[in-house]
């Protein structure tokens, strides 16, 4: 409560002795409490307006968070799902780039901002929209960061949604703990690893953090997991290739004389037993596809590009577990102290 002076002048009325002086820094004030007041609001009524909600993590970087977040958006979207994608990577945002929409300007209108439309009608917010120089670092501490989140969560007009996928930076700090103090009834975390033993150690950092924090692990994915060459020959016959550091490697082709090999250029199977390890479940491998970089940096993910490819099949199945764990219920997925 704020302590209002009083003004007493000699000659007044009662009324007018009771007339209370309120300075610009305490109108300032009030009206900022206010507009907390009312996001905190905003923020309650998303339990109701947006089904399910997403956090999508990585103990490192370079594992492909942001292309997985993307991917999973557009694959809940392909299949009819009203989805929204929200980049907390306030210092890296990405997002924007990689579904072409990086040259969009946001509307705001009565003190709401419209989120952004990108491919299959997904709605987008990030900070990559807000920057005017991209080659400008972004240098804020804690607090700043806190009221940039709360912002995203609260001031944006996100709708009715089935889905919400929220793409953090690498890491556990202070941007999953503000989400996860912000916005109400998180649903649970995707984690995102790759083969490499450092990813994978990265990887149980993250899925260990979660559980520190009380949010379900929905489950783990294994990005960048191998790499699938083709290549025809003589029917029903057996080839030899060479594979990483010479090592022969053996195929046979079908009765069409097609052969395909996949190579695991970073291992294969660290995620599924990190998974296994750590009790959380697994939900999926996604291919090395040269084409995913590509299409990052033209703003067509490959799921867009190639709707019936492999890479986007693959995410299809990834999206079909996490459909199934959700449906479940909403408690947690997984026995969390």
């Amino acid at each position: 409560m704020v302590d209002l002076p009083i003004s007493h002048h000699q000659g007044d009325t009662a009324e007018e002795v009771q007339k209370p002086v309120v300075s610009h820094e305490q109108k300032a004030q009030m009206e900022q409490a206010y507009q907390q007041m009312q996001r905190k609001m905003r923020m309650q009524k998303l339990e109701t307006d947006i089904k399910h909600k997403i956090m999508v993590l990585s103990g490192k970087g370079g594992v492909g968070k942001s292309t997985v977040s993307v991917g999973l958006a557009l694959s809940l979207a392909r299949m009819g799902k009203k989805v929204g994608i929200m980049d907390i990577d306030i210092t890296g945002p990405n997002v924007p780039k990689m579904l072409g929409l990086d040259n969009v300007d946001l509307h705001v209108e009565d003190g709401r901002i419209h989120p952004a439309i990108g491919a299959y009608g997904i709605k987008v917010i990030s900070m990559g929209f807000l920057i005017e120089d991209p080659d400008k670092p972004v240098i804020w501490r804690g607090p700043i960061k806190l009221g940039a989140i709360n912002q995203f969560i609260g001031d944006v007009e996100w709708g009715e949604l089935d889905a919400l996928i929220i793409d953090f930076p690498p890491g556990t700090s202070d941007e999953p703990l503000t989400v996860t103090q912000s916005l109400p009834s998180i649903d649970g975390v995707v984690i995102v690893t790759t083969p490499q033993e450092v990813a994978l150690l990265d990887s149980r950092k993250s899925i260990n953090f979660a559980k520190t924090i009380s949010i379900p692990v929905i489950g783990v994915v294994e990005n960048m997991s191998g790499y699938t060459i083709r290549g025809s020959a003589q029917s029903n016959s057996t080839i030899t290739i060479q594979g990483p550091s010479g090592v022969p490697l053996e195929t046979t082709t079908d009765s069409e004389g097609n052969w395909s090999l996949t190579l695991d250029i970073f291992k294969a199977g660290g995620g599924a037993d990190a998974a296994t390890d750590l009790e959380v479940p697994f939900l999926g491998a996604l291919p090395f596809d040269p084409g995913i970089v590509r299409g990052g940096d033209d703003g067509v993910h490959r799921i867009v590009a190639e709707p019936e490819g492999q890479t986007a099949k693959a995410f299809d199945k990834v999206v079909e577990k996490v459909l199934i764990t959700l449906e479940k219920s909403r408690s947690p997925t997984v026995n969390i102290s």
